[in-house]
């Protein structure tokens, strides 16, 4: 796949104070010698005691208060130090959070809980379905606050979370869709010419696409809108929210959904031109500036109507110059004069086809080139999320998601989503395996997992076997994430996203 782009466009809320079920039966007692649990948890009096005084001290105890400040500094301390010894260095976890956990005491059982689990770091859901975790006064970008209408609409919960992150000892990055706009900002009059278009008429409102794995995995998302990567307007709204939620100083920095939808069924493979979401009016614009002549525009023009070439188009395009066609990165110089003009149709319609879909693909690749550009002078860290299946080749056709994964740019983390469901950890494995057989020397790789500890979900293996494959495959990775907290604590998520703030 890479050789080919290469070739062609190379010049282009509720806790419990007691035990917590999800503790591994193999944990040592608290009186036991080591100084830490398995796969780096608190202990369970140690989370109960912490607990009790986090609920007195909402009660205006400030004794209390004391002391589960000085609790929570002693378990991320404890947390760290664990983690220097333990594989892997660094574990996350992936959170949405809601209007709810700007409420006392809410996002402190939340952060409280993750230390509790054994994540020195979290990503912090920021920008989806067209919200922003942004004040409503302090929002710049054209999407609207999370926040907005919850009775604290101004409370700044991405840097209360940074800050009492920190406090615990966690890592706290801010994670963003990317070419996933949402379906708000898609319906608004002045963003309609920025989205995502295929050659059928439509847009990702519209055709059958596949949601992207969320808290409610396997349904289809009505939220989800795709731009297109090539807008100008795309690329200064993305630009302006970089640098609101940078603002914040999180410790880092992660782009998701970096790629185009993936279709349904037989939509998830591009067979045809009309496959591709190159049809939005930057996309398009742009494809056909890579046209050398008048009769290549032309060419090119009808190639993407009509889906395909025809000796008659060749013979009435032909009559608007008197030259071979010539396209960026295409090579028409070997093609006889004398062939048949069906001949010829047939050839150009096979470079044309490669062309556009080279086309698709560089915009999420120049995309991503923006957005990395944008954060590297504010972000400490920038990372790539990514389908380690999104770049393939299949049959006749390629992924509808054309997700370059293997052209990012290595200076920033990639995480590969290693999602694969066969009962097993095999095709997990695969993915993961498949991502580092083609990162370059010194490109830091981070795998995301999705899974409950000591639980099957959806034909997927308990973490612990996921790590444990993984830990013998890579034993020199030294970040995993997993999805999601949400996964992990379905109470405390139905209960923070349902409650009422005023």
């Amino acid at each position: 796949m890479s050789s080919f782009f290469s070739s062609i466009l190379g010049s282009l809320l509720t806790i419990t104070a007691a035990s917590p079920v999800w503790l591994l039966q193999s944990v040592p007692s608290y009186a036991a010698q080591s100084d830490f649990t398995s796969y780096c948890q608190q202990f369970p009096e140690a989370i109960a005691q912490k607990e009790k005084m986090r609920q007195e001290a909402l009660k205006g105890n400030q004794e209390a208060q004391k002391k589960y400040n000085t609790m929570i500094a002693q378990h991320g301390e404890r947390l760290q130090r664990c983690r220097r010894t333990t594989w892997p260095q660094n574990q996350a976890i992936w959170i949405r959070l809601y209007p709810c956990d700007t409420r006392p005491g809410v996002l402190e059982s939340v952060l409280d809980r993750i230390v509790d689990r054994g994540y020195n770091q979290v990503y912090v859901e920021t920008f989806y379905n067209s919200r922003v975790m942004l004040p409503a006064n302090q929002n710049p970008t054209p999407w609207l606050s999370m926040l907005a209408g919850s009775g604290a609409d101004n409370v700044d919960l991405l840097a209360l979370a940074i800050r009492k992150g920190r406090e615990r000892g966690l890592k706290v990055y801010s994670w963003l869709f990317g070419m996933n706009f949402g379906a708000n900002y898609a319906r608004r009059y002045d963003r309609q010419q920025t989205l995502a278009r295929n050659g059928w008429g439509q847009t990702s409102l519209t055709a059958n696409i596949v949601a992207g794995l969320s808290t409610d995995w396997g349904l289809r998302n009505p939220d989800e809108a795709f731009v297109d990567p090539y807008s100008p307007q795309v690329r200064q709204d993305y630009s302006d929210l970089i640098g609101a939620v940078l603002q914040r100083k999180p410790d880092g920095v992660l782009f998701d959904y970096i790629r185009y939808p993936r279709g349904n069924g037989a939509a998830s493979v591009a067979t045809r031109v009309q496959d591709l979401w190159i049809y939005g009016d930057a996309s398009q614009q742009t494809l056909f500036q890579r046209a050398r002549s008048i009769n290549a525009v032309e060419l090119l023009r009808r190639f993407l109507q009509q889906g395909s070439l025809k000796a008659d188009d060749l013979q009435q395009t032909n009559s608007l110059k008197a030259q071979m066609p010539q396209w960026q990165g295409v090579d028409t110089s070997s093609l006889p004069a004398t062939l048949p003009a069906a001949k010829q149709a047939t050839l150009l319609q096979s470079e044309l086809w490669r062309l556009a879909v080279a086309h698709a693909a560089q915009g999420v690749i120049d995309f991503v080139n923006h957005a990395v550009n944008t954060a590297r002078s504010q972000s400490p860290s920038i990372g790539l999320v990514f389908f380690p299946e999104g770049n393939a080749v299949v049959g006749q056709g390629y992924d509808s998601r054309l997700q370059l994964w293997d052209r990012f740019p290595t200076s920033a983390e990639w995480h590969p989503m290693a999602y694969g469901v066969c009962g097993n950890t095999s095709c997990i494995m695969q993915q993961i395996q498949k991502v580092l057989s083609k990162a370059p020397p010194g490109t830091e790789v981070k795998p995301v997992l999705a899974g409950i500890w000591q639980q099957s979900i959806g034909n997927r293996p308990p973490l612990e076997a996921q790590m444990s494959v993984l830990r013998d495959l890579a034993p020199n990775i030294t970040s995993v994430s997993h999805f999601a907290y949400s996964w992990q604590e379905p109470g405390s998520d139905r209960d923070r996203k349902a409650c009422t703030v005023r």
